[in-house]
């Protein structure tokens, strides 16, 4: 792609999002998705395969059915209550309408089977870029309105969530696919507490962001892609391997890694607001998430194959890459936990 093309296309992006996080006019937010959709699908295709066309179909189509929806909902609110304010939500109809809308575009369960399918045909880069940037915007609207938004929709939604990414995970060979349903899972631990605490959606969404993006910039640096290259990567890098190691283990939610700092503050959530069979069904699901990050990492970096082709030849092309923004995100990932007791007294 023309390099002005491509500075331009981002642009829009970056402006889409920026103008949903500052709007208070469903209209002006409603424009703004579409053109972070529209400036999203010249990227998705600009590696000109069919399976890249296919992916930017998919998501065109799937992020069309939420806009409509979701301009449906806020047009009908405004016609009932004569108000535009995002704020101004308080219908019971278009509140569930609106909040299905948003989570359809997140990702989130039942409405999540587009995610994986988008994110394999896309390219790594961009597979990185629908997995943390686009979640931004959506996730901003429902932050928005969750003082409208009813706790007894989204908590079993949370719930499924959790429980379809961990077990849609567990059958994958695809890395990307992996991230995917990683998404899904995550993105239902960040919605699980939204109505009643609003500090820690933001902060398990912050941590997925820079987990993932450690785990992809890894991939990147390694050219790995399924669990066979994992398994044969490690005598080229073996520090990047040690790093994605850390990685998975922190997205699983293991101690003493960052990744566990938001699933003990969520669960104590829960159960301090008398949640405590929602918070322990969690837990549970969780660990199907756990089964196949630990089955990653063990490909990754557990074991050796005993052949001479992974240990002594090195038949790729040493990295060639810029890492600084992976140690920067490799250090969050793995020693953020010692924040616990100060975010847990906020």
């Amino acid at each position: 792609m023309n390099p002005y093309t491509l500075t331009f296309m981002a642009s829009m992006m970056i402006t889409g999002t920026a103008i949903v996080a500052t709007s208070s006019h469903w209209l002006l937010a409603w424009i703004a998705l579409e053109l972070n959709t529209m400036a999203i699908l010249p990227l998705l295709t600009q590696t000109h395969t069919p399976r890249t066309t296919e992916s930017a179909t998919k998501y065109f189509l799937i992020q069309t059915a939420a806009s409509t929806t979701l301009l449906f909902a806020s047009t009908t609110n405004a016609w009932i209550t004569g108000q535009w304010s995002i704020n101004q939500l308080t219908l019971c109809p278009t509140n569930v309408i609106m909040t299905l809308a948003l989570l359809m575009k997140l990702g989130v369960a039942p409405v999540h089977a587009w995610l994986p399918e988008v994110m394999q045909g896309a390219s790594t880069t961009m597979a990185l870029i629908m997995a943390t940037w686009q979640k931004l915007a959506p996730f901003i609207l429902l932050y928005t309105i969750s003082n409208n938004t009813y706790t007894t929709l989204l908590l079993p939604l949370a719930l499924l969530s959790t429980t379809l990414g961990g077990w849609g995970g567990l059958n994958q060979t695809q890395i990307r696919k992996m991230m995917a349903f990683s998404s899904i899972a995550h993105l239902g631990w960040a919605i699980a507490t939204l109505t009643f605490n609003q500090m820690l959606p933001l902060l398990t969404l912050a941590m997925y962001i820079i987990m993932t993006w450690s785990m992809f910039s890894l991939m990147q640096t390694t050219h790995t892609k399924t669990l066979k290259d994992t398994s044969t990567a490690w005598s080229t890098t073996p520090h990047a391997m040690m790093m994605l190691l850390m990685t998975l283990l922190s997205l699983g939610g293991l101690p003493p890694l960052s990744g566990f700092m938001p699933k003990l503050l969520i669960l104590k959530d829960l159960v301090e607001t008398n949640l405590a069979f929602t918070a322990t069904a969690m837990a549970i699901t969780s660990l199907l998430s756990l089964a196949f990050y630990v089955r990653l990492a063990y490909t990754t970096s557990l074991t050796i194959a005993p052949t001479t082709t992974t240990t002594k030849i090195n038949w790729r092309m040493p990295p060639n890459r810029r890492t600084m923004h992976t140690a920067a995100t490799i250090t969050l990932t793995t020693m953020l936990l010692l924040l616990t007791p100060i975010l847990a007294l906020c």
